[in-house]
């Protein structure tokens, strides 16, 4: 991860000098959580502002603080990490949620892993993670930056996404919403499947309801750089955050989902397995 750090840190330096809207003086996010001890990751598009100011807009200190910031630690610029500052900044994502999340983003996304017996926060069988495309906060929200600037964070980020997928045990991959879908494709090569789910319909009082969509993908290459294994990629187009009108009942149809399809994973798994043994019998 120490090289990690640093090759992003640099990054973060140039994208800076290049205007493409990304906070400088906080530290790049490659992961929220332990990825050294999780299957399950739930992709979104870049950090959230909120990991490092208030509501007023001001750096979070103190016990406040989520990840840290040239300020926390004492330096100019991020040329002047030692040893130190990179084992500190490699501590706040693998504790992060041990220590102040933001909750009020994670945990409705943490109530749909309850279907793979994943969380982020360590209560039930399994690990979760939360991975970025980009691993940079921005000023501005995603909606509200620019095409160039769009378009740059996602090409400079995606040889990070190809090592952490490849150098990882992530073998499944949740993808949060339609933005995130469609810049996965787009970073990628990669074609997803779609198909239309009923139960996870909108209702509207004006208007016809907004539809909901299930994604599917199995990856083992990212715009033609091998992960040597196969990562299974489901998504839904509804972002459980900020999509209005998201009720318990499609979320609760979403988790149900998720559930089956890790379900049918792990058979096709175990049936290639005993094809396997079989053979070699």
């Amino acid at each position: 991860m120490k090289s990690e750090v640093i090759k992003l840190t640099t990054q973060l330096t140039d994208l800076t000098k290049n205007n493409m809207g990304v906070i400088e003086w906080a530290s790049p996010i490659p992961v929220f959580g332990d990825i050294e001890i999780s299957k399950v990751a739930t992709l979104g598009l870049n950090p959230s502002n909120r990991e490092f100011i208030d509501a007023s807009g001001e750096e979070l200190t103190g016990s406040n603080r989520r990840f840290h910031t040239l300020q926390s630690l004492g330096v100019s610029d991020w040329r002047s990490l030692t040893k130190e500052h990179i084992s500190l900044i490699e501590g706040s994502y693998r504790d992060y949620f041990k220590t102040n999340p933001y909750n009020g983003w994670f945990k409705r996304l943490d109530e749909l892993l309850v279907g793979v017996d994943a969380s982020y926060y360590g209560n039930k069988l399994f690990d979760a993670c939360h991975l970025d495309l980009i691993p940079f906060a921005t000023y501005e929200k995603w909606t509200h930056l620019t095409s160039k600037q769009k378009r740059v964070l996602l090409e400079s980020s995606k040889a990070h996404l190809i090592e952490t997928l490849k150098n990882t045990n992530i073998e499944l991959l949740i993808l949060n919403g339609r933005s995130v879908v469609n810049a996965f494709q787009v970073l990628t090569d990669e074609k997803i499947s779609s198909r239309e789910m009923a139960s996870w319909s909108l209702p509207r009082t004006k208007g016809g309801n907004i539809k909901g969509y299930a994604y599917e993908a199995k990856v083992s290459k990212i715009s033609g750089h091998r992960l040597n294994k196969e990562v299974n990629v489901i998504g839904f187009n509804h972002n459980i955050q900020s999509s209005f009108g998201v009720t318990k009942q499609v979320k609760k149809a979403i988790r149900d989902w998720i559930s089956r399809y890790r379900h049918e994973v792990n058979n096709e798994s175990r049936s290639e397995t005993t094809k396997t043994k079989t053979t070699k019998l």
